[in-house]
């Protein structure tokens, strides 16, 4: 094997452990020497592809936001299909990324990223998780009260996301499946706890 496709094969091998790693146990939880003896090489060999762990733990960002976001999008284009199925939908694409709580990863890591780092980190769940979800909330027929934003509800129902990754919190008792836990959970969240007494007659 020629020198280029060794370095591209243990490049692409770096991405592909890191970013197991680094959705398993967050950016602080994840050493690169972790990465490098996963993959059989050593922490400078690693350093040799990218500068620092920063570098890393962006790299896999943009790959692993990239897909999210394409997904997230193709769940947005499917027709016919009421509100709570097209939530639910996207709520599927960040468990299928994410095995870990979205909102808290992203808020631990921007504790521990620099500056610069903290700007890209930003701009990616901006554009790959924030935006897109947004335009769910943006379709008419969602009804997003007026007060809110379409971006703000986003950001709302990423935080709100917590029970959905916590298997701990047995919500709905034993007795349903998981696909109705979450949606059930999802209902919460877009309607709140209490069922709305009807109107009373004049």
């Amino acid at each position: 094997m020629k020198r280029a496709e060794q370095l591209a094969k243990t490049r692409q091998a770096i991405l592909k452990t890191a970013t197991t790693l680094f959705l398993q146990k967050g950016f602080s939880g994840a050493s690169t020497r972790d990465i490098a003896k996963q993959i059989g090489i050593t922490q400078p060999a690693l350093y040799h592809h990218f500068n620092d762990k920063e570098v890393l733990y962006l790299a896999v960002l943009t790959n692993l936001c990239g897909k999210v976001r394409q997904d997230i999008n193709k769940v947005m284009r499917k027709q016919q299909i009421d509100p709570e199925e097209r939530l639910y939908g996207i709520t599927e694409v960040l468990k299928k990324h994410h095995p870990l709580n979205v909102y808290d990863q992203y808020q631990e890591a921007k504790r521990e990223l620099s500056e610069s780092a903290q700007r890209k980190l930003d701009m990616l769940f901006t554009m790959d998780y924030i935006e897109p979800i947004a335009d769910f909330f943006k379709l008419p027929e969602v009804n997003l009260r007026p007060e809110l934003l379409p971006r703000e509800a986003a950001e709302l129902f990423l935080a709100d996301l917590a029970p959905i990754f916590d298997s701990f919190q047995p919500i709905g008792g034993h007795a349903i499946s998981e696909e109705q836990r979450i949606k059930l959970i999802l209902d919460c969240i877009l309607r709140g706890l209490t069922v709305a007494e009807p109107a009373s007659e004049k």
